[in-house]
């Protein structure tokens, strides 16, 4: 809003326990609280225009979360999970082949026997009809603005974002104000790189003591397959090509039910090339001769990008606040050689949902759930973390190549005796620190591929079902709109253009022949929510917020 506007006053409501973000954290608090004791007000905001409309993952889920929150669901008509694991299979991709790893080499945490394949999504869905139905208020469409302070510098809860609001920053017709929603204490939840979350961090130091965070960006496309290529249950790793050795990353392949595979790609946020496109990594990835023959003949029913956590264990921040407490990915909890973090969100809701309930009936609020942060290196949590702490550091420093069998044998030692060789590594740079210029660098050419399982950016985010009101204040906000065309551009080559997973940022010239003038363009209303803009942005230029509420992705089974 323009500073010129005089707002009537936010209505305001008040709970027990407010919660930003109905994800699988989120909701797994929210359900907690109920169980232990019904009588608390609960309410849960959502940016998505539903529960799981935003949620992305590949997803191969450890049940121990649902198993610890709802004991029964696996008996139940309507589990969001049927397809068990019966396949595994790891594999080094080389350009025109691969080696799969033999299983037992590999450390008994990697193997993923006994756990789901499913929608993640739909997981969220199911958690989200059993919150309701303990009495949890739950309003999906509703973006989490701004953190509500008291005098103390406490939080008190979160306003919703103002609904209705031209590109020029003035109400229009259809204006609406945002709700105060006030609580005993607020758990946010908002996945990767949260908006609020991130001003949490800032304002309250809660990284003082720990390394940086690090990211990577996921893809994942959905596609039906013809049925003589399905093979229900068979989960498949790789990593190698086609990133080159200093670039991390992985892929995976999944069979569902029902003819369905869910494939992508991860690509680790750290990489130095700034020419580096991890769209098109992802998109070359689907031509290997070991992963084209399943897709061909396919139909791609979905797409999306989310940036994901992979800092790990010694990149997890202090996670309590005066009257606040983050959990699930927001606190950064994925391991990343599973790649797997609903389960540990699950569980990190649980347990954030016991110690702010036990505070609560003890007469508390708006103080430091100090028990909750010193509990969970102690939990499940930390002993899924603690083992794999060294993964990203020594990918980081060493590269794939030798890299991985450090890591490798850092895994098997932890697991046999309990310790590591190497101690706890540090991550050193942040990912925005990570970019060589141009100048020192050989550019990465990807040419066009004559094949039906390649796609652009455009399409892709068509069949994400993105959609924003479009007369509406961008949502990705410039502290410095003469950075990208001044600093970006000569240094970098502009990597927003590369990175965005969705053609948000373009480079467009007056003359494209002379390449004169350019001008930087936002594309926001192409954005899916990745994040990947906010995290690699090497003058930390760009910061994103929530647009209107109900905006974005609309995923129906990712």
């Amino acid at each position: 809003m323009t500073e010129d506007t005089e707002l009537p006053p936010r209505e305001s409501m008040e709970y027990d326990v407010v919660v930003v973000g109905a994800g699988p954290a989120g909701l797994a608090a929210a359900i907690r609280l109920k169980q232990i004791a019904p009588d608390l007000s609960v309410v849960v905001i959502e940016k998505g225009s539903e529960p799981g409309a935003h949620i992305l993952s590949g997803a191969v889920i450890d049940p121990i979360g649902l198993d610890r929150l709802l004991p029964e669901w696996r008996t139940r008509e309507d589990s969001p999970l049927k397809t068990q694991v019966h396949e595994d299979h790891f594999l080094l991709l080389t350009e025109k082949g691969g080696l799969r790893i033999p299983n037992m080499l590999m450390p008994r945490l990697m193997n993923n026997h006994g756990n789901f394949i499913g929608s993640l999504g739909n997981v969220v869905r199911f958690l989200a009809s059993e919150a309701e139905n303990l009495g949890v208020e739950i309003y999906p469409g509703f973006a989490g603005a701004e953190v509500l302070y008291g005098d103390k510098g406490e939080v008190f809860g979160v306003a919703t974002g103002d609904m209705g609001v031209g590109r020029d920053g003035k109400p229009k017709d259809s204006f609406t104000r945002g709700m105060e929603l006030k609580g005993k204490y607020t758990i946010f939840a908002e996945g990767a790189r949260g908006s609020l979350t991130k001003q949490l961090l800032a304002k309250y130091d809660l990284c003082a003591n720990s390394e940086p965070q690090k990211f990577g960006i996921g893809f994942k496309e959905l596609w039906r397959i013809p049925k003589e290529k399905h093979k229900e249950g068979l989960v498949q790793h790789s990593f190698g090509w086609p990133l080159a050795a200093d670039a991390g990353g992985g892929s995976f392949l999944y069979h569902l039910d029902e003819d369905l595979v869910s494939i992508g790609f991860v690509v680790h946020l750290n990489y130095s090339n700034p020419t580096l496109s991890p769209f098109d990594e992802f998109q070359r990835f689907k031509t290997h001769p070991r992963i084209a023959p399943t897709l061909e003949g396919g139909e791609r029913l979905s797409y999306g990008a989310r940036a994901l956590t992979e800092g790990g264990w010694q990149s997890v921040p202090n996670l309590v606040m005066p009257g606040g407490a983050l959990v699930g990915c927001a606190a950064g909890f994925m391991n990343v050689p599973r790649i797997k973090g609903s389960h540990n969100a699950m569980l990190s809701g649980i347990l954030c949902a016991e110690h702010v309930a036990a505070a609560i009936g003890e007469g508390r609020a708006h103080d430091e759930i100090g028990a909750y942060d010193a509990a969970w290196r102690a939990s499940d949590i930390g002993r899924d973390l603690k083992p794999v702490r060294n993964v990203k550091p020594l990918w980081s420093k060493y590269g794939t190549y030798v890299g991985a069998p450090l890591f490798g044998l850092d895994m098997w030692t932890n697991e046999l005796f309990g310790f590591s060789l190497f101690g706890t590594l540090k991550h050193g740079k942040a990912d925005y620190e990570t970019l060589k210029p141009l100048s020192e660098v050989t550019p990465i050419a990807y040419p066009k591929r004559a094949s039906k399982l390649v796609f652009d950016k455009l399409s892709s985010v068509f069949v994400s079902n993105t959609n924003h009101e479009e007369d509406q204040p961008v949502h990705l906000k410039l502290a410095d709109p003469a950075i990208p065309i001044e600093r970006n551009l000569p240094i970098y080559g502009e990597p927003a253009r590369l990175y965005c997973p969705a053609g948000v940022y373009e480079v467009v010239y007056a003359d494209e022949e002379t390449r004169r003038d350019p001008r930087f363009v936002i594309n926001a209303q192409n954005c899916v929510h990745c994040k990947t803009c906010d995290i690699k942005d090497p003058a930390q230029n760009i910061t994103w917020v929530p647009p209107e509420g109900g905006g974005g992705p609309n995923y129906p089974n990712m």
